[in-house]
C-alpha cells in the first residue's frame, strides 16, 4: 500500500485557538497527539478503495520444468560434521551474560564431543552457559555461510578464525556474515549458546558458486531487493505464492517457491515487479509440471486431430499421441491435454476455496489479473514445433475462457536454450512464441493484451553456472531472475496500456 505524504495534510500552527471547543488541553504534547490522530484519520479515509477493499490480484503462471523453477539458491547447504576437528564443550555457571569474559573464567565442567553435527551429535551437558570450541577445516576454498543450531539452539553466536559469522539473539532475526575459507587450512571456531537449548547440529553452505542466487545477490550485488540488511532472504508480505501439481509451497513470496527449498523460478522476480505495481495484495498461483509439451500434454481443449507423414496425431482427449493412418488407436494411460486438465483443474480448486486457502484475505475475493506462460523445450521436434504457434494461440484463448477473464493480460517468455546460437526446432518454437506476442493481423484480439518477452539474452554458459544442464538453463539463478523480471515488466506494460484511455 502506498503511503500518503504528510504535506497533503499539513498540521496547523500549534496555537491554543486551534483547540477544539469542549476539549481541555493539559499541555502542548496532548495537542500534538490529537492533531496527529486527526491527520491519520483523514489520511486513512482518503486512501483509495483498492488499498483496503478491492479483490486480490491473481496471476496464473504455467509451463514446464523451468516454470516449476530449477534456479539454485545456494550451492546446496548440507549438515556439517566432518569439517569440525576436536570440538570441546565447556559449561560456565549461570545463564549467559552479555559482556562476561568467558575466556578468563573457569568452566564447571567440560566434555569432548565425540560426534559433532550429522544427525546424532553427542548430547550437551546443560546446566549453565555452554560454549563449544575447536577447529574447522574445509575441503574446497570459497565463501561460506554457517548456520549453527536447530530450533531453540539457533540462539547463539558463532565465531570462525576470530570473526563473527553468525548471531541470533532470542526474539531477533539471525545475522549471517559470510567468511572466506581456504581449503585444508585449520582455523579455530567458537559457538556461544545464549539459552539452555544447545546442541551440535548445524549447516554449512558455500555461497560463491557461480550462478547461484546467493552468489549473484550477495557477491555480485544484483537483485538486492531479495535480501534484507542482515543478508536474510526477504519474505514479501503483500505477495502470496501458491503452487499446485508441483512446486507446491504456500507462503509469502521468497526463495524456495521452485522445485525445492533451494530453488527459484521466474515467480520471484515477477512477484516483486507486480507487487510493487499494485496497491492490492497479489497471489501468484503456479500450475506447472516438468517434461511436458504443448502439442500433447498441455494440448488445449478444442484441438483437433491432424495428419503428418503417415500418422494421425491426437486431438484433445485422444490417446495415444499418434497412430498410423488407417489403424485403430490403442489408448494408453495418458491423453492429449491431460496436463492442461490436471494443472488448471487444480488451479480452479484453489480459487473455488479462496477463503479457506487464504484466510488472511477472507471475504475479500479475487480477480484474475493476468496469465504467464514459459515452456517449449518438449516441443522442440516435429511436427509439434511447426504447430506451436497455432497451439499457443488456442491456449491463450482457452485459458481466458476457462477462467472467465476474456481480456486478462497474457505474458509469454520465449525459450532461450543456448542463447542466440539457438537453431533448429527450438528456434522455430521461439519464433512462434514471438509471433503470438506481436501485433500479427491474424490475431486482432491479442493487440495490446498479449506480449512475448525475449529470453535468449539471459542465457548463461555452464562455466558461469551451478550445473552443466542446458535444458534447465544450467540452473543459473540469474537467468531465472531476469526472465521473471522481464515477464513482470511485460505484464506491467500490458496493464498500463489497458488503463490508458
Amino acid at each position: 500500500m502506498g503511503s500518503i505524504p504528510m504535506h497533503v495534510f499539513p498540521m496547523p500552527p500549534i496555537r491554543t485557538k486551534f483547540v477544539p471547543k469542549g476539549i481541555v488541553m493539559k499541555n502542548i504534547h496532548s495537542y500534538v497527539v490529537l492533531t496527529l490522530t486527526l491527520v491519520l484519520t483523514v489520511a486513512l479515509t482518503a486512501l483509495p478503495a483498492s488499498a483496503v477493499d478491492k479483490p486480490v490480484k491473481v496471476y496464473i503462471l504455467s509451463g514446464q520444468s523451468n516454470m516449476v523453477g530449477i534456479g539454485q539458491v545456494t550451492g546446496g547447504g548440507s549438515r556439517w560434521g566432518s569439517e569440525f576437528i576436536a570440538p570441546v564443550l565447556s559449561v560456565y555457571p549461570g545463564k549467559y551474560e552479555r559482556g562476561a569474559d568467558y575466556e578468563k573464567m573457569a568452566p564447571t565442567k567440560t566434555l569432548k564431543l565425540e560426534s559433532f553435527g550429522g544427525v546424532r551429535p553427542t548430547p550437551y551437558l546443560g546446566g549453565g552457559t555452554q560454549i563449544v570450541r575447536g577447529f574447522i577445516q574445509i575441503k574446497a576454498k570459497g565463501v561460506y555461510e554457517l548456520r549453527p543450531g536447530y530450533g531453540g539452539s539457533t540462539n547463539n553466536i558463532m565465531e570462525v578464525d576470530g570473526n563473527e559469522v553468525y548471531r541470533k539473539e532470542p526474539g531477533k532475526e539471525a545475522v549471517h556474515t559470510p567468511i572466506k575459507l581456504t581449503a585444508g587450512k585449520k582455523v579455530p571456531f567458537k559457538i556461544t549458546y545464549l539459552t539452555d537449548q544447545a546442541n551440535g547440529l548445524g549447516w554449512i553452505a558455500r555461497i560463491d558458486i557461480p550462478g547461484t542466487l546467493a552468489t549473484v545477490v550477495k557477491q555480485d550485488g544484483k537483485f538486492s531487493y531479495v535480501v534484507d540488511k542482515n543478508g536474510n532472504w526477504v519474505e514479501r508480505k503483500d505477495v502470496w505464492y501458491k503452487g499446485v501439481v508441483t512446486a507446491g509451497a504456500s507462503k509469502w513470496l521468497s526463495v524456495g517457491c521452485g522445485a525445492g527449498n533451494n530453488n527459484i523460478g521466474p515467480e520471484l522476480g515477477f512477484g516483486h515487479i507486480v507487487g510493487d505495481f499494485h496497491d492490492e495484495p497479489v497471489l501468484i498461483l503456479k500450475a506447472s509440471q516438468g517434461n511436458r509439451s504443448l502439442g500433447w500434454d498441455y494440448l488445449p481443449p478444442g484441438s483437433q486431430q491432424f495428419e503428418h507423414e503417415g500418422f494421425v496425431y491426437a486431438g484433445y482427449k485422444d490417446s495415444p499421441s499418434r497412430w498410423e493412418k488407417g489403424s485403430k488407436p490403442k489408448p494408453i494411460n495418458w491423453y492429449a491435454g491431460k496436463q492442461y486438465d490436471d494443472c488448471f483443474s487444480a488451479a480452479h480448486k484453489v480459487l473455488n476455496n479462496f477463503d479457506k486457502e487464504f484466510p488472511h484475505w477472507k471475504g475479500r475475493g479475487y480477480e484474475i489479473a493476468g496469465f504467464v506462460w514459459w515452456q517449449g523445450h518438449k516441443d522442440g521436434g516435429e511436427p509439434h514445433a511447426s504447430r506451436y504457434e497455432q497451439n499457443l494461440v488456442r491456449l491463450v484463448r482457452t485459458l481466458r475462457k476457462e477462467f472467465d477473464a476474456p481480456k486478462a493480460p497474457f505474458a509469454i517468455a520465449t525459450i532461450g536454450f543456448g542463447g542466440w546460437k539457438m537453431a533448429g526446432p527450438h528456434k522455430t518454437v521461439a519464433e512462434a512464441q514471438l509471433a503470438v506476442g506481436g501485433d500479427k493481423p491474424e490475431y486482432p484480439e491479442f493487440r495490446g493484451n498479449v506480449l512475448t518477452v525475449e529470453t535468449r539474452g539471459f542465457w548463461r554458459e555452464p562455466e558461469l553456472s551451478p550445473r552443466n544442464q542446458g535444458f534447465h538453463y544450467n540452473q543459473n539463478a540469474e537467468t531465472y531472475m531476469l526472465v521473471g523480471e522481464a515477464l513482470g515488466k511485460g505484464m506491467l506494460k500490458l496493464l498500463k496500456a489497458r488503463n490508458t484511455p
